[in-house]
């Protein structure tokens, strides 16, 4: 196989992982990053107790499904608000990248 198509290959693999990825999202893409720049507030001024207290109670202020989107956190690795921040907003901006 030569060079061009094994990189051809591989972006169309990413590129299908990116589809895959963005077809999981629990939530609309400008919903979930309504969320990140919530806890991007609000964990400076309220501190992450290991919880998602602060990103429960945005869901259910915005008439989300707490429970689906928790699954789907937990699979990112977004156990607390804190890790939402940092984990999970980087798997989704990583999915968005061209």
């Amino acid at each position: 196989m030569d060079a061009a198509r094994k990189k051809n290959l591989k972006t169309q693999w990413r590129d299908q992982q990116r589809k895959a990825a963005l077809a999981a999202l629990p939530l609309e893409l400008a919903e979930l990053k309504a969320m990140f720049d919530m806890l991007d507030v609000e964990i400076p001024q309220k501190g992450c107790d290991h919880t998602r207290r602060l990103t429960e109670a945005w869901l259910r202020s915005r008439g989300h499904d707490v429970e689906s989107v928790f699954v789907w956190l937990n699979t990112q690795g977004g156990y607390c608000d804190c890790e939402v921040l940092a984990n999970v907003e980087e798997r989704v901006d990583e999915s968005t990248r061209a």
